[in-house]
């Protein structure tokens, strides 16, 4: 799928909640001086586009203004990989920002050098198959959703994309029985402050992809 109609399918996706979350994903990547910290703030396309006039800006540095920040909660699970390639190839544009996030709990701090390569060897399969993306790999420790959730706000992510593992065959039971997988995809469905979108790819026989937002479950994307 082309980048811009990767565009196209995120703003259907918001339209479809009145509006949404998603607003273009224009996103500034800033260097905080001191403490080395890096974070981006979001500008809409209408500032960006007054700063280069009222500004001087010039054309290239208005145009890294509208990049937008694609974060990827990715584990050592095929369907995190999955989700991971989904967003690279259908969600990110040319100059974005990709980053993969890896959260340890704290029990797992044994897991660091391990996490910290599986995160590595990651973001090299995403720079090899899309040199034109920005890639980072984040390992943070702490609880999960938590984490995510910071770190939406802190980076300001345009989109969040997390793997979406299959229903528990017991779902008729209720919610009692869901998983902790299926419990964290859905809050952060409803909590995280941008467009968030769950990933499960079909099987061989099928094929695309089910998707899952805010307003609609399990949408099948033949792609």
């Amino acid at each position: 799928m082309a980048s811009s109609a990767g565009d196209r399918f995120l703003r259907q996706l918001s339209a479809s909640g009145n509006g949404g979350d998603y607003d273009g994903g224009c996103g500034l990547q800033q260097e905080y001086g001191g403490g080395g910290r890096r974070g981006s703030r979001r500008w809409s396309k209408k500032r960006a586009a007054a700063a280069a006039r009222g500004y001087g800006v010039k054309q290239g540095e208005a145009a890294s203004a509208a990049r937008k920040r694609v974060m990827v909660v990715v584990d050592e699970s095929s369907g995190a990989k999955h989700a991971m390639m989904w967003a690279l190839t259908h969600v990110a544009s040319k100059g974005d920002f990709l980053t993969l996030l890896h959260v340890l709990p704290h029990s797992g701090s044994g897991r660091g050098e391990e996490a910290s390569s599986l995160a590595n060897s990651l973001g090299t399969l995403c720079k090899a198959s899309r040199p034109e993306v920005e890639v980072e790999a984040l390992v943070i420790q702490g609880p999960k959703l938590a984490t995510v959730l910071s770190q939406v706000k802190k980076l300001e992510a345009s989109v969040l994309v997390l793997s979406q593992s299959k229903p528990s065959p017991y779902c008729w039971l209720g919610c009692l029985l869901r998983s902790s997988s299926e419990e964290f995809v859905e809050q952060c469905i409803n909590q995280a402050e941008c467009l968030t979108l769950a990933v499960r790819k079909q099987s061989k026989g099928v094929g695309g992809y089910l998707i899952s937002t805010r307003w609609q479950k399990n949408f099948w994307l033949l792609a």
